[in-house]
């Protein structure tokens, strides 16, 4: 299992670090680990959010997570 940095992370998901950034900030996105100031995401966290923000009608509640 990898960790990413913010901003490969943001690549992956395609947005910007301060998504990132404003999601850590409100509880929203995806998990992450923090060691003192360093932020970094496990590989399979991003991969979890990704499954969660499935849908297949734009007309489907959202869960509360963005993407």
């Amino acid at each position: 299992m990898s960790n990413l940095l913010p901003t490969e992370a943001a690549e992956r998901l395609r947005v910007s670090k301060g998504t990132l950034a404003n999601w850590r900030n409100k509880g929203e996105g995806p998990r992450f680990v923090k060691f003192g100031r360093r932020v970094l995401y496990p590989e399979s966290e991003l991969a979890a959010f990704e499954q969660k923000n499935l849908r297949t009608s734009t007309a489907e509640k959202d869960c509360g997570s963005r993407l």
